[in-house]
């Protein structure tokens, strides 16, 4: 996926840390009348007035779309459940909350379910949001566009007498503070208003990781050595006595320094010795994550583990059943850098894709230890008072490590070592590949069973939604390796759709986000029978092997067809490991055995419930295939192939050249079209006849990089800066079409630091290594073995800022010196006849050259999409999209494609940077944000079924 992007305007974001009372001063928040009348003629009339900032709809329309997605056609959906997903938060796991809110919406909104959405921002204000709003990839975007695209509330008791007007049930995604700590469920109680999860006074106990871990031990837990830490007096004596207590060395004693409510990885660091201590809480209160921290004994020898528990009782009995726990496996590959060689389960391994961490469900841990913690982690459910469902995070310490007196009376003790609980987590994160739909999808519940139990649970706690327990349960699911036998047509037998991920590139983790979010969305279709599979990364995928070598040989590739649970993983890397042990005898007999244990318990409370209709993952194990058996396979069951292979034989017209030599369909463009754009220069040439149309495009130099490492670093600048006429240069992968190894460098210094990077091979390049500020450079692994020189274009600043003329919008702030502007944009259609959808600015928060997880995993950036009128008129816009749709045209592009250029503000003039021919298809992908700018709006389940339907029925 040549997503590697020039450059990008340089941002400031002023004014994003303004106070409360310059945030909270709103003139669109008025306070919703309980009549659904009157609430669509006051919001028509409470029109938002964003300053200087151009919004993709009129307000008029925007906010009467998200009062339909409030209030719904209530006159006409008697019987139907409205469940409110509150997302958002004050907490740095903002991001995370709106992943898991994306993720509920996807999977639980039905005929029988209507779903509204509301956010909470950083200053606990509320607002509801349209649906189509939850799509926006960051809280900064959220943050941007409250004003021109949301209806706020005057206050939080506002908002509570809205939902309690509007929703049957509220579901809090809110993880951290205010979602966690009873802040959200102290309001919903106090309103009498029905909710998913456990009471606000049971949460404010359990969320406190100190108090959590007392009432712990009070119990009659094993826990782990803590100190607190408060305020902005730290107690050195204190903990010097604690230090002392626990045989820690004062100077050196390792142990790990977390705030105790800011949910289980924000913060969470290693300190070494009391100073060190007490310097990393002082960092933890300093930067506002919380003002109490908790000092921890780290646990040498152990290994860290996670449980999902789930209530399957009935009203208030609690009848809690902890699914297969997880274990936690930390690695370390290649070179690590000196500020990760600490092994800790942080927020970067939690929910980025890193080859430092595994996971392996279930854990590979003696019987009696994994008994353990389901009986351990089912009694502090219930002592603990909690509902619905749960994540407990926990510690197994093997006897040789376990150095703790006095454990022989303490629940947690086995003859194989200790279990230790040490995080309860209210509410459980819900992005697509969370430890709640890994574990639960290994017992039998897909994505949406899962969620649908859980609030069809909650909802029998409340008589009044009682009429609401018959919400139907999906229809179990079929996987291709039970239907291999040759397909024939015939009335209801769905249509067979392969999504193939994975590879060998150094984009293949982002590969398995956009393959998984294809996979999980055109599962939608009832008459789709979808097989997700990996294009298995080679076993030296790590080493110093070029990627362009390790292509060339396709009858080396191997493909495995994955079952449900599988899938769930965040590398490559981990799920091939994953089916490999899923094959293992033992491992596959342990899994089986633990498996049907689970379901039973299960069954025993749900079975009496009328509503639960059953499992519908089936166990099976995962296949594996040479990649041409694979092809024959898609042949003979009739399939159309959606390709996510990013970069290599998925991009390059290799897997394209094999699906069509045997009449498979596939998404995308064919051969020549993908040879062509995977290779920059030859995307240049292609293209150079058309600047007479506007088209332009920007000059290269390609160096091997064995050049640049046996040859003068100065020689090579002075001759690349001479011959491409610029002092600042752009470096990037000629043929590995990722969003890693791209750079800005400014001097021969940074070339030096560059080349050592690709000589030893670095996973990163540290921030700010080169002379000028940047955050993390992710390198390609291997490195590539060609190199592309450009000149870096420099574009003007572009500012957010909150501060406007009246004081209650953000703004947008643009010099515009040298009118042109970085955009990107999908086209989608038939060869000959592609259409460009609506293109975007991504606003970026720092450095010039947006980072692989700016793009892909929605951490930051604000994107506009259609771009203000402030930076290009609509005239311009306009022009633009047909030089796109010209140069789509002319590549011969079809299916879909993505476009990376540099516009002119004023002409619409294109700057070609590049074409990617299988962009980025992940939850928080800008091609979302555009197809939802298309009349009507595309939601991603209509999306990616429209691009499967355009290979389905075009001609190979």
């Amino acid at each position: 996926m040549a997503s590697s992007r020039l450059s990008t305007p340089r941002i400031s974001l002023r004014g994003r840390h303004a106070p409360p009372t310059l945030l909270s001063s709103r003139r669109c928040i008025v306070s919703l009348p309980l009549n659904v009348s009157s609430k669509v003629s006051l919001l028509r009339k409470q029109r938002p007035c964003g300053v200087g900032v151009c919004v993709p709809r009129a307000a008029t329309e925007v906010v009467e779309d998200a009062v339909a997605d409030i209030v719904g056609d209530q006159s006409e959906k008697s019987g139907v459940l409205r469940v409110g997903v509150i997302c958002g938060g004050p907490s740095a796991e903002r991001g995370i909350s709106l992943n898991s809110a994306r993720s509920v919406l996807d999977h639980i909104q039905g005929d029988d379910l209507h779903v509204s959405c509301y956010y909470i921002d950083s200053n606990l204000n509320a607002f509801a949001i349209s649906s189509a709003q939850v799509y926006s990839n960051t809280p900064a975007d959220f943050d941007f566009k409250l004003e021109s695209l949301a209806q706020g509330f005057r206050s939080l008791s506002d908002f509570a007498v809205h939902l309690a007007a509007s929703v049957d049930i509220v579901f809090p995604v809110i993880h951290g503070r205010f979602g966690e700590d009873g802040g959200i469920q102290e309001l919903l109680e106090k309103f009498n208003i029905p909710f998913v999860g456990t009471r606000s006074s049971e949460c404010r106990v359990a969320f406190d990781k100190y108090d959590a871990s007392l009432e712990l031990s009070s119990q009659g837990f094993v826990t782990v050595p803590s100190f607190p830490l408060k305020g902005s007096e730290l107690d050195r004596s204190g903990l010097s006595e604690w230090f002392a207590k626990n045989q820690l060395d004062p100077v050196s004693g390792k142990v790990v320094v977390k705030p105790t409510r800011a949910g289980s990885s924000i913060g969470v660091t290693v300190a070494y010795g009391i100073t060190d201590s007490l310097s990393k809480a002082n960092e933890i209160i300093s930067e506002g994550i919380d003002d109490k921290v908790i000092v921890e004994v780290f646990l040498e020898g152990g290994s860290e583990f996670t449980a999902i528990i789930l209530d399957v009782g009935s009203g208030f009995d609690c009848q809690p059943v902890v699914l297969l726990p997880t274990e936690v496996e930390l690695q370390t590959h290649g070179v690590v850098d000196a500020s990760e060689k600490d092994a800790i389960f942080n927020y970067r391994r939690k929910y980025l894709p890193t080859q430092q961490v595994a996971y392996h469900t279930p854990p590979r841990f003696p019987m009696d230890v994994i008994d353990s913690i389901r009986k351990g982690a089912s009694l502090l459910f219930q002592r603990f008072g909690l509902r619905d469902f749960a994540r407990i995070d926990g510690w197994f310490l093997p006897s040789s490590a376990c150095t703790f007196s006095s454990l022989e009376n303490k629940f947690g003790r086995t003859e194989s070592g200790a279990v230790l609980f040490t995080d309860i987590n209210l509410i459980s994160g819900m992005e697509q590949t969370s430890f709640l739909f890994q574990q639960a999808s290994k017992v039998g519940f897909s994505h949406s069973n899962i969620l649908r139990t859980i609030i069809q649970r909650a909802c029998l706690r409340f008589p009044g939604l009682a009429s609401f327990t018959s919400v139907s349960s999906p229809k179990p699911r079929r996987s291709i390796s039970q239907h291999a036998e040759p397909f024939t047509k015939r009335q209801g037998v769905p249509k067979k759709a392969f999504v193939i991920f994975g590879g060998d590139t150094s984009e293949r983790q982002v590969s398995l986000m956009s393959g998984t979010n294809v996979w999980l969305n055109l599962q939608a279709s009832d008459d789709l029978e979808v097989t997700p599979c990996l294009l298995a990364p080679s076993s030296d995928c790590s080493s110093n092997i070029s990627s362009d070598d390790k292509e060339t040989d396709v009858s080396l590739k191997t493909v495995w067809s994955l079952p449900y649970s599988l899938v769930l993983r965040h590398t490559t890397e981990e799920v091939l490991a994953a089916c490999i042990e899923a094959i293992e005898p033992a491992r596959a007999a342990l899994t089986s055995h633990l498996r049907k244990q689970v379901m039973n318990e299960l069954m025993e409370g749900l079975g009496k419930q009328s509503w639960f209709t059953g499992f519908d993952i089936s166990d099976e194990p995962p296949m594996k295939f040479a990649l041409e058996q694979w092809v024959k396979l898609a042949k003979e069951v009739q399939a159309t192939v959606f390709i996510a292979v990013h970069g290599g034989i998925g991009e390059d017209g290799t897997l394209q050249s094999l699906l069509e030599a045997a009449g498979v369909p596939h998404t995308g463009p064919g051969v020549m079209a993908s040879k062509t754009c995977m290779d920059k220069v030859a995307t240049s040439l292609a293209l150079n006849n058309l600047s007479n149309f506007g088209v332009l495009t920007i000059n290269k130099d390609v160096r091997r990089k064995d050049d640049l490492l046996n040859m003068s670093i100065l020689d090579i600048w002075n001759d690349v800066t001479s011959k491409l006429q610029c002092k600042t240069l752009c470096i990037k992968p000629a043929r590995d079409g990722c969003s890693t190894g791209v750079a800005r460098l400014c001097c021969s210094g940074d070339l030096a630091v560059y080349v050592k990077a690709l000589e030893d091979c670095l996973l990163r390049i540290p921030p700010n290594s080169l002379s000028k500020a940047h955050g993390v450079i992710e390198m390609p692994n291997p490195p590539p073995e060609m190199l592309i020189f450009e000149p870096f274009i420099e574009t003007d600043e572009i500012i957010i800022s909150s501060k406007s003329t009246n004081e209650t919008a953000h703004r947008l702030l643009w010099e515009g010196r040298s009118r042109w502007v970085e955009i990107t944009v999908g086209v989608i259609g038939t060869r000959g006849s592609m259409r460009s959808l609506t293109p975007s600015i991504t606003v970026k928060e720092s450095g010039d050259i947006l980072s692989l997880e700016e793009k892909f995993q929605g951490g930051t950036g604000i994107n506009l999409t259609p771009p203000p009128s402030l930076i290009i008129s609509n005239e311009a816009l306009l022009r633009c999209k047909q030089r796109i749709e010209l140069i789509a045209n002319t590549l011969q592009l079809e299916g879909f494609s993505r476009i990376d250029a540099f516009v002119n503000a004023d002409s619409g003039e294109i700057l070609i940077i590049e074409v990617n021919t299988v962009p980025g298809m992940t939850p928080s992908t800008v091609l979302i944000h555009q197809a939802l700018e298309e009349q009507p709006p595309m939601y991603p389940h209509r999306f990616f079924r429209t691009l499967l339907d355009l290979a389905s029925d075009r001609s190979i």
